[in-house]
């Protein structure tokens, strides 16, 4: 027996060999595996944490943050856990799923209209601003702009890409929304080394894809939607734009033929994944992470 707790837990998720038509060897850390069910965990807790040394965050505070889904689950895991009151606002795009895990947790949910600007005045991400203004002894996770998002991959992600592969990747291919985990996991390896190739996926119609005119998509919890600081595009040695369709049919491709039930991000990098690396030699070693499970999105129709 051991004396871990539940937060104890977060983080040294396994990876595992992908069946790709490739000689290179090509391996996802299975980030679905931790205990709030995604990558996110990883952040919420380093930056709660954080904010608890700096005084930011004081017992029987409120915690707050604008999410797609799985940064709030992870908040509201961790806020239960250790006694704080959670208020996640979202999307009314979301799936039902994520609302219903959220409330599950106890969290208050703030649904919100989906808008294509974080800056506007209906976005569920200016409505967490409003209402941490107006909470007393609360703190914002705020994702997009928290610098912690990304240290938190810095010291987690990073280091065990490097060492579940011996030092041997040559590639880390990963989602980009908020940028924590792709700025983050990067720098760790390419101080490390160098020649690593660095490959975020985005999708084909986000404002960055689109260079300023995003149009709607269907994904959650990917896609660049501002000018996000977190972004370290000078680390990122190439881009890749999946459509919603090439997502979604791939995650169909993912359950039915490999066995993974991968949500739709993943869905997104899978594909990404699966095409980059057929040309690759048989000495590339490409690490990606699914970064949260297809049981989020059931009710979606996505895998029907």
């Amino acid at each position: 027996m051991n004396d871990d707790h539940l937060l104890d837990i977060i983080g040294n998720t396994p990876m595992v060999r992908l069946n790709f038509p490739t000689k290179a060897r090509v391996y996802a850390k299975l980030e679905y595996l931790n205990p709030g069910g995604s990558v996110k965990d990883r952040t919420a807790l380093y930056m709660i944490e954080e904010a608890e040394r700096s005084g930011k965050l004081k017992p029987g505070g409120t915690i707050i943050e604008a999410s797609s889904g799985n940064q709030g689950i992870a908040a509201a895991m961790i806020g239960a856990a250790r006694g704080y009151k959670v208020i996640i606002t979202v999307s009314e795009k979301i799936s039902k799923e994520k609302k219903d895990t959220l409330k599950a947790y106890g969290a208050e949910l703030v649904v919100c209209k989906p808008t294509m600007d974080l800056d506007d005045a209906e976005s569920y991400h200016t409505k967490a601003l409003e209402i941490h203004k107006s909470t007393p002894n609360s703190f914002m996770l705020n994702q997009y702009f928290n610098i912690n998002n990304g240290k938190a991959h810095y010291y987690s992600t990073g280091p065990e890409v490097w060492n579940q592969t011996n030092g041997r990747v040559t590639h880390f291919i990963a989602a980009t929304g908020s940028c924590g985990t792709i700025a983050g996991a990067s720098k760790y390896l390419k101080e490390r080394n160098p020649d690593i190739k660095i490959i975020g996926v985005d999708t084909a119609t986000s404002y960055h894809a689109t260079k300023g005119n995003p149009k709607p998509y269907k994904l959650e919890g990917l896609g660049i939607d501002f000018d996000a600081p977190l972004l370290a595009e000078s680390i990122i040695d190439d881009f890749i734009y999946v459509t919603d369709d090439d997502a979604i049919a791939m995650l169909k491709t993912m359950a039915r033929k490999h066995g993974y039930l991968i949500g739709v991000a993943s869905g997104a990098v899978a594909y990404a994944v699966h095409e980059y690396v057929k040309n690759l030699p048989a000495d590339a070693v490409v690490v990606t992470l699914f970064t949260d499970s297809g049981r989020a999105y059931l009710t979606k129709g996505f895998y029907d």
